[in-house]
């Protein structure tokens, strides 16, 4: 009676599982998925659930054992790849049931072989694959994209490209269980290299980001004394921060965003020491009555701290660097205009 049982839940087809899938969850639930299928698998679906009539409760409890099995075996393969969520389904479910559960998936999903090698550091793959057989590193390249592998190719000693690609060129059919075990090699290799491998420490990004929340004064001695040892460098850096004399970059419509939300008083301080083309920036943002008001503030504006006109002048640009990041403004970099759609 068992068997019999067994033998009908094998026989079930894809379609139907989901349609008893659908049934199971409620209609509710089912209404929010369906609104994610094609109007074709809609209808195909709505068909099988129409000819379902009594589903055992058994058949029901297997349809969605089956369903969170791969449901966790998705999210095991993209938290850590195949061979890791292979190593956790065999503990738990077995390794004949993992397999199974891994090739359904992998079929569903159409994830190529290495396909977990996009994550992968390019340098750090380049040196384990040079200590391969010339004929595992022409089968991992012959399924990477073409870019991904003539990139590695160019990075590999001479000696080796040419065998390679000869390798590559004369490659017939390849068993896949050859493919799935050089796969799961390969990536456990890949993840018992030391995690601070992988990790980049310090760079122009991150000078740009500390000095991004670093105060006026550090900031301009620590770029000031960088432009007098090494121009480039400071040039490269700046590109990557924006300081008080970037508002001229500022297209019209973002500066007048700026100017409703800093305070006036701040403006003022922070235009004191400014040069000609920022004033003229901010001056012409504005309606004529708030410039020439603006204007007079500045001119009767008393002594005051080169300090307190710094604080003032990082307080605006704290709020510019805000907005950007809120996507309330776009700031257009050196070289960044193609970038634009």
């Amino acid at each position: 009676m068992a068997t019999r049982k067994a033998e009908k839940q094998e026989k079930l087809t894809g379609r139907k599982k989901a349609a008893i899938f659908l049934v199971s969850i409620g209609a509710q639930n089912a209404a929010l998925i369906m609104k994610n299928l094609k109007d074709e698998e809609v209808e195909i679906l709505s068909f099988e659930i129409a000819r379902l009539s009594n589903i055992p409760a058994e058949q029901k409890n297997n349809v969605l054992k089956e369903f969170y099995e791969l449901l966790q075996a998705s999210r095991y393969l993209v938290a850590g790849g195949i061979a890791y969520a292979t190593d956790i389904l065999e503990r738990s479910l077995g390794a004949a049931r993992a397999n199974e559960i891994i090739n359904r998936l992998t079929s569903s999903l159409q994830i190529k072989p290495f396909d977990f090698v996009k994550k992968a550091d390019p340098q750090q793959l380049v040196n384990l694959l040079q200590s391969e057989h010339p004929q595992t590193i022409a089968l991992i390249l012959a399924y990477l994209e073409p870019k991904r592998s003539s990139d590695i190719l160019s990075q590999l000693p001479v000696e080796i490209q040419t065998n390679v690609t000869r390798r590559i060129a004369t490659m017939d059919r390849t068993n896949p269980e050859v493919v799935r075990e050089v796969e799961s090699t390969l990536e456990i290799k890949l993840s018992s290299f030391e995690t601070d491998d992988l990790h980049v420490y310090g760079g122009i990004d991150t000078v740009a980001e500390m000095l991004n929340f670093a105060d006026r004064s550090t900031e301009k001695t620590i770029i000031e004394n960088l432009e007098e040892e090494d121009p480039e460098l400071a040039e490269e850096i700046k590109k990557r921060m924006f300081v008080f004399e970037d508002i001229v970059i500022l297209d019209d419509r973002s500066m007048q965003k700026v100017l409703r939300k800093v305070d006036m008083f701040d403006l003022v301080k922070g235009l004191r020491s400014s040069d000609e083309e920022v004033k003229e920036k901010v001056l012409s943002n504005m309606s004529k009555r708030a410039a020439v008001i603006l204007q007079e503030d500045i001119e009767f504006l008393g002594p005051i701290k080169l300090s307190d006109v710094e604080e003032s002048q990082q307080r605006i640009v704290s709020i510019i660097r805000k907005m950007e990041e809120e996507s309330d403004i776009v700031i257009i970099r050196s070289g960044e205009e193609s970038s634009l759609v």
